[in-house]
């Protein structure tokens, strides 16, 4: 174990209570009385919301609740207030045990999964601003902020030995970037902050005072070689080691060689694999903060598509588990479909898949190599095409009224729609609309952050039947990129032939289909829709030691729900096929373009 435990990390002089700290009546002390049931909390913190969830010991939702996170956009630039974090969990938290009726004595444990969104803090762990605003409340440079394009570029000019581990380039929404980037524009901050986290590790951190790093955010963003513990994965007792995964050339290389001293007290001492009990379970402060009893046992945290993927990547049917789990986990990929979609699959041997991100080691499931694809925008896409549309207030004033969701609206047009125009498939409606989806850049398989969005087939209507096919025509669109990095990462040496699918979109039933009849393979649901929430919990569920390892957690509360199967129909995949191929070169048209207007402006 490197480093010392900083217990009494959330008082100035161990005396004088930090400021923002929520004050709540203590819950009830634990009676004499044996808890009627054991329940295991995880909160998971999105990109707008905090979400907490209660589960039983078959992996059962009892109850759950959400609290709005503040952020501010601009431009390339998204940020969000560590301490309004904390509060929204803390509200979520309690809300849900309200709702669930579950009694402090019942919680066993805790779990949190987090965007990789990158934290900072100063010695007092007060927030140190991360905005040319100088704001002091914007501690937190939001996952999908691209401000640092230049910096990752610069970066992957290095050639440095680790980028093979991250698809062979950094992301701009990696942490190095974002450091970077601070480190050349806000000299101030960079000399007062005293952590640099990852929001997980930061939520785990705020609720033990145990400043160890989770393997999963330190390997996936961090450029931290997991592999280097390959041999402490029998240490059961361990509960963190010394971080020996460091490349301090690189650090160095890249001009932040000043996060290598002190044993790289700033980014990360120790670290351990997800689920690890932290320091003393739940401090006092925190307990009383979030209504529950000190001392219940915190997991090493996980990064949110991470947990979705914990939470479900062992929900099959029987007939798929079989005796050869080992392998049969290989050929699945989860879809974690939200903000963005994060694509995880994994191998008992590493892989290096140009384009996309890992081969991580233990990041997800103990002794597995990790690789994960991504969109950047898939949720944030759809929404951002239909509030856009001239269509978007009348479509949402009708959905409110017939009192559904403004996709079910959309889905009901599509269905009317392919009446109407005698069609053999939904799929049919956009034979002339094309969309790339790169709205956000390209994370995988292509690595282009300068990637863009492109629509191809636009006419001067404007009707809510219009938006309709542009709806269905981005979804496809997001489906044809997903086949287009399972296709790669099968061409790479991964086996997948199964897909299963988690978080918001996943509840869209045209989102699925689509995706099921675009890439040719089923797509299973898990009973839990709140499959992030659970991966969290089972995070806390490890750390109680209830059960030996994350792996046994996960097949003991992973299950399966429904099972989407592709189209039989012929036409369907031909129709398909069709769509791909202009999807492909919607692409390699961009790239002739740039390359075109490059030369004009030489």
């Amino acid at each position: 174990m490197s480093g010392k435990k900083i217990l009494g990390g959330w008082y100035k002089n161990n005396t004088e209570p930090l400021r923002h700290t929520l004050s709540v009546e203590m819950a009830s002390a634990a009676t004499s009385d044996e808890p009627s049931r054991t329940v295991f909390l995880g909160v998971d913190v999105g990109t707008g919301s905090a979400r907490a969830g209660l589960f039983d010991e078959k992996g059962k939702l009892l109850g759950s609740s959400s609290s709005p996170i503040q952020i501010w956009k601009d431009g390339a630039f998204v940020e969000q207030s560590s301490t309004d974090i904390w509060l929204a969990i803390c509200a979520a938290v309690k809300a849900a045990c309200s709702q669930a009726k579950v009694a402090p004595t019942e919680v066993r444990s805790l779990g949190f999964a987090a965007t990789c969104s990158l934290v900072a803090v100063d010695a007092d762990s007060a927030p140190v601003s991360v905005s040319l605003t100088g704001d002091s409340r914007r501690n937190v440079i939001v996952w999908m902020d691209h401000r640092a394009v230049e910096q990752a570029e610069r970066i992957n000019s290095s050639n440095s030995p680790v980028l093979q581990y991250c698809g062979g380039a950094v992301s701009p929404e990696m942490q190095p970037p974002k450091l970077l980037w601070v480190k050349e524009n806000l000299q101030e901050s960079w000399s007062l902050v005293f952590r640099w986290m990852d929001l997980s590790d930061w939520l785990s951190y705020r609720a033990t005072g145990d400043d160890t790093r989770s393997l999963c955010t330190t390997v996936c963003k961090w450029t931290y070689l997991g592999h280097a513990h390959m041999q402490h994965i029998n240490d059961k007792d361990s509960r963190d080691m010394e971080a020996c995964g460091w490349d301090d050339d690189f650090w160095e290389e890249i001009g932040l060689g000043d996060l290598v001293e002190g044993h790289h007290a700033k980014i990360g001492k120790s670290v351990a694999f997800p689920g690890h009990p932290l320091g003393s379970g739940l401090t006092p402060t925190a307990a009383k903060e979030l209504g529950l009893l000190p001392g219940i046992p915190v997991g090493t945290s996980l990064i949110d598509a991470h947990a979705g993927g914990v939470g479900v990547i062992e929900s099959v049917p029987p007939t798929e588990a079989g005796e050869h789990d080992e392998e049969a986990i290989c050929n699945r990929m989860v879809l974690v479909c939200g903000t963005s979609t994060c694509h995880m699959a994994i191998s008992r041997s590493k892989l290096f898949i140009p384009g996309v991100w890992g081969p991580f080691w233990s990041a997800m499931v103990p002794e597995y190599w990790l690789t994960e694809g991504g969109q950047s925008a898939t949720g944030a896409l759809l929404d951002h095409i239909i509030q856009n549309h001239a269509a978007s207030p009348l479509l949402a004033n009708r959905a409110a009224s017939q009192k559904i969701s403004v996709f079910e609206l959309l889905n009901n047009h599509l269905e009317t729609l392919m009446i109407e125009q005698n069609k053999s498939f939904v799929a049919a409606l956009t034979e002339d609309l094309h969309v790339l989806p790169d709205f956000h850049g390209n994370r995988s398989p292509i690595a282009d952050p300068k990637s863009k969005g492109v629509v191809h087939g636009m006419t001067l209507d404007t009707s809510e039947k219009q938006l309709a096919l542009l709806y269905l025509a981005t979804m496809q669109g997001i489906a044809y990129g997903t086949r287009h990095i399972v296709e790669h990462c099968n061409a790479h040496g991964h086996k997948i032939n199964t897909l299963l699918a988690c978080g918001g979109l996943s509840k869209n039933p045209i989102f699925i289909q689509e995706h099921a009849d675009i890439i040719g393979y089923p797509i299973i649901l898990p009973r839990e829709s709140e499959s992030v929430l659970l991966g969290a919990a089972i995070l806390g569920a490890v750390a109680t030691r209830k059960y030996h390892s994350l792996s046994d957690a996960m097949k003991a509360l992973n299950a399966p729900g429904q099972v989407i199967h592709p189209s039989n129909d012929p036409r369907v995949k031909k129709y398909h096929d069709a769509k791909y191929k202009i999807f492909r070169g919607l692409y390699e048209q961009q790239l002739s373009n740039r390359s075109i207007m490059a030369q004009a402006l030489a």
